[in-house]
């Protein structure tokens, strides 16, 4: 685990930190002054991702206005780095310098290898005599290792109108091996009167207006702290792009070509703003982030994009019962290529916890409490039915360890059994999915009546909470999970109190979760 943080790790950088590698020149000093006078330089901050053994991606994007396209000059600027043992950075163990490019917004994606494994690092970078933040980061465990724990977040839905990054500030003060992303990073929509918070300006459909939108959320103290605190997994949902796509499929009809350049755009800032690896580089409309990440033999994790391939929902959208196009086997929340390399990859797993990092709910739930009357919610695993069967086949027949599903989307937390058939309430419990709620996005108050309503007509739902945002603490050790729901008391006002609403536990080898 790392140790207890320190807080002078965000204040500005010293002089001796300046000082620092008396060897390392400057990288970028022939930056133009005039565009870059009027803000920092690494005004978005610094980031980290993609923990490997031995390994993980360093980020951070040359911005100095970052409201207004970047702020840029119109060619490459090198940008120097380091990575060190120890806070203060004197204690050097790798540097290099990598060019940011204007055709990717400036942003930078060093891919660090040659580490030694389960062990904190600090790094920086620098460039026109200007130095970012100091960022701290963690290599995973070496793969045939058996931690004693991991301990990690997960998140999702930070819409920045909504309210305050408050449950940003919370966990950035918790000691965490890592954090994960589900989804809804930014929202493309324009502004609404009443927020706490605006948008930057109208629906976000160019390059330059996604570029900006990134950029705002990303100035916000509190999500820059967590970038800094710990290595990030991401994974995109839909407000990334547009609301509900499916493929290439818009939720509204607009003209193909139209959508999948918008799509492109869409994806190229969403590379330029996380810490990605080149493999996750798009190509056109493509981004292939579909991706496992191994934590010795403790954990897997097989993080999916259940939006990139998925088939155009087969009832249609919003709640409506389920018509006979969901159980049709060309159905699909992930395409067929990304479905088998799911199946093989549990199929071979040899870790003692397999999760399924992924955006929408994927236990099934009736939100109509009536007799004789069903509605679902058709944009989830319940408007895929045949696709979520094949999942749950797999599972039980191919039996990986301890399958667990982390999930967000839907603004509020949850607690499913994950049944072999759902349809039938005594059917084996094969697994638990967590679903939690949003870092800041609202939950329709009107609602959370009915769900609670529907409860009784649902057992396998082992809890549910609509009122809260905030987000999910893991602790992983070879015997037993346990989530932690983190909840903000409001977060439409800042600094906001943030406490623990609920916990659950559940042992290896015996799934299903207990409140403790």
């Amino acid at each position: 685990m790392f140790p207890s943080r320190n807080t002078n790790l965000w204040l500005p950088v010293t002089r001796r930190q300046l000082l620092l590698g008396g060897a390392l020149v400057l990288a970028g000093a022939a930056i133009d002054r005039t565009t870059a006078a009027d803000g920092r330089l690494f005004s978005l901050g610094v980031a980290s991702g993609e923990p490997l053994s031995d390994g993980f991606v360093l980020w951070t994007r040359l911005a100095p206005l970052p409201l207004g396209g970047g702020g840029m000059p119109p060619k490459p600027v090198e940008v120097a780095w380091e990575v060190a043992t120890d806070e203060g950075l004197s204690r050097v163990v790798q540097r290099g310098t990598a060019m940011a490019l204007p055709e990717w917004g400036h942003s930078v994606h060093i891919e660090v290898s040659g580490l030694e494994p389960e062990r904190i690092y600090w790094y920086c970078f620098r460039s026109g005599g200007e130095v970012s933040p100091v960022g701290r980061t963690r290599t995973a465990p070496a793969p045939g290792a058996l931690p004693k724990a991991l301990k990690f977040a997960f998140c999702s839905c930070q819409h920045y109108e909504a309210g305050y990054y408050t449950a940003y500030r919370d966990m950035a003060q918790k000691d965490l091996d890592f954090v994960v992303h589900l989804g809804d990073y930014i929202y493309e929509s324009g502004q609404t009167v009443g927020k706490p918070r605006r948008h930057d300006g109208s629906e976000i459909r160019t390059l330059t207006e996604y570029r900006n939108r990134y950029a705002l959320y990303r100035s916000d103290p509190d999500l820059q702290a967590a970038h800094a605190a710990f290595p990030w997994i991401v994974t995109w949902d839909d407000h990334e792009f547009s609301n509900n796509y499916a493929g290439d499929i818009p939720e509204n009809s607009t003209d193909a070509a139209d959508f999948l350049k918008r799509r492109a755009i869409a994806y190229q800032a969403y590379y330029e703003n996380m810490p990605l690896r080149r493999s996750q580089m798009p190509v056109g409309a493509n981004l292939q982030l579909y991706r496992r990440l191994s934590f010795g033999q403790l954990a897997q994790f097989h993080v999916l994009d259940t939006r990139q391939y998925r088939s155009d929902q087969p009832c249609g959208d919003h709640l409506k019962p389920l018509c006979p196009e969901t159980l049709s086997p060309t159905a699909t929340m992930t395409g067929i290529a990304q479905e088998q390399w799911l199946f093989e990859g549990l199929t071979r797993s040899t870790a003692g916890w397999n999760i399924l990092a992924q955006q929408v709910v994927f236990s099934r739930f009736d939100v109509d409490p009536r007799p004789n009357s069903t509605a679902f919610n058709m944009d989830q695993w319940d408007g895929y039915v045949a696709a979520r069967n094949r999942l749950l086949g797999a599972i039980a027949e191919r039996k990986p360890a301890n399958p667990i599903v982390l999930s967000g989307d839907v603004h509020s937390s949850w607690v499913f059994d994950l049944k072999r058939d759902f349809e039938k309430p005594d059917s084996p419990t094969i697994g638990t999915e967590f679903v939690g709620t949003s870092i800041s996005s609202e939950f329709s108050k009107n609602i959370v009546g009915l769900l609670r309503q529907a409860l009784p007509t649902n057992p396998h739902t082992r809890f549910f909470d609509g009122e809260h945002r905030g987000y999910t603490i893991c602790t992983i050790t070879p015997k037993q999970w346990t989530s932690e729901y983190r909840a903000v008391a409001d977060a439409t006002i800042p600094n906001s109190t943030v406490s623990t609403l609920a916990t659950f536990v559940v042992e290896a080898g015996k799934p299903g979760a207990i409140q403790a």
